[in-house]
């Protein structure tokens, strides 16, 4: 939730840059860790979600594991305290050099996602005289009712080993006496709003297949329930904080497991998402014959959500809101980047405030797949990252921008 009482330090900084509300990060964190203590589910931060180090730093001084998908992410999050037995490393494509590393390292488990996986992993391992512990991604067929980029537990994803798999999978365990077979990891997509009905049938659907596995011989003794909780994009100032509780609570009613069993999730979103802010200048206003253009310093390289799945950010302009002067009549704009491509477009036909050259423009909800996903393109530099109790620290920025 933005200060308004920041709004005079936040103008002064160079644009654009992503802006961490470090107040809300460090409550939806707190939150998630006593839940976590009174639930017995652990969490395991998904680091693909926002890899700031600030953020990754404060995350595993409260004793959350990491969910990794690269050598690379495990490498940095042991560098940001992470205990490598805590590391779960995810992921359909793993490299031989990744898997190698990530043995030599100690990570927990190796969650794998297909029989050849198995094959590959066991053989390396034994290369290195070590035993492997592995966890079978499992592909429950269950629709999350999301947007078809981010589903991933159909039979038509590329995740995960579906029931045809089972025999093959248990077969390839025992025929490795160096893999430890540890336990069943799930993940059916990402930005759940229907949380209590979702994660009951993949609980439901867990149930059984655990008892598959274990009626086969093999112990199940963790379970992997992955992420997927969704936050509220249209209104974050309603909901600043996801529902952890709801979530959690569905999980621990109705998934049946033993007291040796283990049990943790890995959401990455629902930590980051609401604190991150990418804030952005109003470069020009171009009236078109039908549309008014809002074209802004910020490209899809510093955000890339709505161009890659058409993702809703709320867009705010913040001088029209805390900069004074009198109030201002409503427009409709189409709010774009400056890079070179139509698809350079963050949200169309927005009802917004009469925005000039130079306001301060906030796309909201952006801590998670923002900065984590920015790149170079058009050569334009990455936008760094400004924390809301270190405003001072940020780049000052030269008045380039009269008002117009």
């Amino acid at each position: 939730m933005l200060q308004i009482e920041d709004f005079g330090a936040l103008s002064k900084i160079e644009t654009p840059f992503y802006y961490y509300d470090i107040d809300l990060f460090r409550r939806t964190a707190d939150l998630a860790a006593s839940l976590s203590r009174e639930t017995g589910i652990e969490i395991h931060y998904s680091v693909k979600a926002n890899s700031d180090r600030r953020l990754i730093e404060m995350l595993s001084s409260r004793g959350f594991g990491a969910d990794c998908v690269s050598g690379d992410e495990i490498v940095f999050a042991v560098d940001c305290g992470f205990r490598p037995e805590s590391i779960m490393f995810a992921g359909v494509g793993k490299t031989d050099k990744e898997i190698f590393q990530a043995l030599q390292m100690g990570i927990g488990s190796f969650n794998v996602e297909s029989l050849e996986e198995i094959a590959i992993i066991g053989d390396l391992a034994g290369r290195l005289g070590r035993r492997v512990s592995i966890t079978l991604r499992i592909n429950p067929n269950i629709d999350p009712h999301t947007h078809h980029y981010i589903t991933t537990g159909l039979y038509e994803d590329k995740f995960g080993i579906s029931d045809v798999g089972f025999d093959g999978a248990v077969t390839l365990l025992r025929q490795f006496p160096n893999i430890d077979f540890y336990g069943l990891q799930f993940h059916i997509g990402s930005q759940i709003m229907d949380v209590e009905e979702v994660f009951r049938l993949e609980c439901e659907r867990v149930n059984e297949i655990v008892r598959i596995f274990e009626a086969n011989g093999l112990t199940v003794r963790n379970i992997d329930l992955g992420g997927g909780l969704g936050v509220d994009y249209d209104e974050p100032d309603l909901h600043p904080i996801p529902e952890l509780e709801k979530w959690l609570r569905t999980i621990d009613r109705h998934l049946v497991r033993r007291p040796d069993q283990k049990l943790h999730v890995e959401p990455g979103r629902a930590m980051v998402a609401q604190c991150g802010t990418l804030m952005t200048r109003v470069l020009y206003v171009k009236k078109g014959e039908n549309r008014r253009f809002l074209i802004v310093d910020a490209g899809m390289n510093d955000l890339i959500r709505p161009a890659l799945y058409g993702a809703y950010h709320k867009i705010e302009n913040l001088s029209a809101h805390y900069g004074g002067g009198p109030a201002r009549e409503s427009r409709v704009y189409d709010v774009v980047g400056p890079v070179c491509e139509s698809a350079d477009t963050f949200g169309t036909q927005r009802l917004m405030e009469k925005s000039v050259r130079g306001d301060l423009i906030a796309i909201r909800s952006t801590g998670a797949y923002g900065q984590v996903m920015a790149s170079h393109y058009n050569m334009r530099p990455l936008a760094p990252a400004v924390y809301s109790d270190r405003l001072s620290e940020g780049p000052r920025r030269k008045d380039y921008y009269s008002q117009q």
